[in-house]
């Protein structure tokens, strides 16, 4: 059943209404009931009534656990204030004559900032007469965002902003995505020269020339057979 829960929510003896619309803990629709049968329910299932819509005639309760309701909400808030403060938008400036090396390096910082999953602004700089061929900068973002479409999405158009024309890049995916992938790629490079480093050793090993055996001097200590 969709409904809004309220910031503010009363529970068990707080609920002073004489019936309320029930509802399950599964999200059940268990229909109109007094109060009191509501809360009997709510003891018998070791389980709180929790007003969720106090606007309703009457109003709509459930029965659930609510403090793991609040420690839930409270895990789902922190995530979301962590992934807001993980967005970073990183800036790259182009000219709309850019040069095929150029475009390359900075097409190469556009794909290494998507992959680490920030948002790209993309900013080209019109100089002079310039100004006057808005489509040269929009053939460039509309290029740039056709090279790297794997990684990254167009968020917000190409858009005219002075002297300049903006594009937005948006990652495919998440920085927390991003920082474990990265993550994975650093430990298989690492095991990967492990490996070689491993074989390189034992083939040095296996072509590595015996050691030879020291020749010691053998003494007679008999002197009949020296004489």
């Amino acid at each position: 059943m969709g409904v809004h829960i309220s910031t503010e929510l009363r529970i068990n003896d707080r609920i002073r209404v004489p019936e309320v619309r029930l509802v399950g803990p599964n999200g059940e629709t268990v229909g109109i009931v007094p109060t009191g049968e509501a809360l009997k329910l709510a003891q018998e299932a070791d389980l709180d009534l929790v007003e969720i819509a106090p606007q309703g005639k009457p109003p709509v309760c459930k029965l659930m656990d609510y403090g793991k309701f609040k420690y839930e909400n409270a895990q789902k808030a922190r995530e979301a204030r962590r992934n807001q403060t993980n967005v970073i938008i990183k800036e790259m400036k182009l000219r709309p004559k850019i040069d095929a090396h150029d475009y390359e390096t900075k097409k190469g910082h556009v794909v290494r900032f998507l992959r680490a999953g920030d948002k790209v602004k993309i900013t080209i700089m019109f100089r002079g007469r310039e100004q006057h061929r808005p489509e040269l900068g929009f053939r460039l973002l509309q290029k740039l965002a056709e090279d790297v479409e794997e990684l990254g999405f167009v968020e917000s158009s190409p858009k005219q902003d002075g002297r300049n024309m903006i594009m937005v890049l948006g990652p495919h995916k998440k920085k927390s995505e991003a920082k474990l992938e990265v993550k994975a790629e650093k430990e298989a490079r690492a095991a990967e020269r492990a490996a070689e480093q491993a074989e390189e050793h034992a083939e040095r090993t296996a072509h590595a020339p015996a050691p030879k055996k020291e020749r010691g001097r053998s003494e007679n200590l008999d002197p009949e057979i020296d004489a």
